[in-house]
């Protein structure tokens, strides 16, 4: 009788070391397959709102920062970059971007929060190629005699003024997108929030 009874303890503390041992190697062998599933923490960055301090950007210069895998623009525009945006209005395709990709608070004549500071995904909306700045006016642009500043796509010709404007009879179907952003103090915007996320 006492054999049985320590045959049934045996048998018991046996089924559970078993059953525990089977439960940690199916934990185990979880772990990577639940690891897989989640995103890298590049494919996190990738995603998440970009800082920048634009304090030493000079007017008319531009600032290339990285945001989702694609070139952002900032440009600090002086006035004579604002003052002739008005003066090219009639060879847009979009002048008042009403077709265009930007936030709310970028749907205004400059295209952005604040008229000096331009914002826009430097990726051509014709095919993806990533325009070239072409900021020498007139003859020293081998742009031609009128030229006011703006962008080049060398893939297929296609031309954006200094607001991301698309110029009429070009190959690109709309004006370059301005990407949400938000100014976080005078010096410093971030890229990929709106500003009423900022807190």
């Amino acid at each position: 009788m006492s054999d049985i009874g320590q045959n049934n303890g045996r048998r018991r503390f046996l089924t559970t070391v078993t059953t525990g041992v089977g439960l940690t190697g199916v934990a185990v062998a979880l772990v990577p397959f639940v690891s897989s599933m989640m995103p890298s923490a590049r494919a996190r960055a990738a995603g998440a709102p970009v800082e920048v301090d634009i304090s030493k950007i000079e007017p008319g210069q531009m600032l290339t920062v990285e945001w989702r895998g694609k070139p952002v623009w900032i440009v600090n525009r002086t006035e004579t970059m604002l003052d002739n945006l008005k003066t090219i209005e009639s060879k847009l395709s979009d002048p008042e971007s009403d077709e265009s990709d930007q936030p709310a608070y970028a749907h205004n004549e400059f295209r952005s929060i604040r008229p000096e500071f331009l914002v826009l995904v430097g990726v051509c909306t014709h095919l993806g190629c990533s325009p070239t700045k072409k900021f020498e006016i007139g003859a020293a642009s081998d742009m031609g005699d009128d030229w006011v500043g703006g962008f080049f796509c060398p893939c297929h010709g296609s031309i954006f003024d200094l607001a991301g404007r698309v110029f009429r009879n070009v190959p690109a179907p709309t004006n370059l997108q301005v990407p949400p952003y938000s100014f976080i103090s005078d010096n410093r915007i971030m890229i990929g929030v709106d500003p009423e996320e900022v807190s």
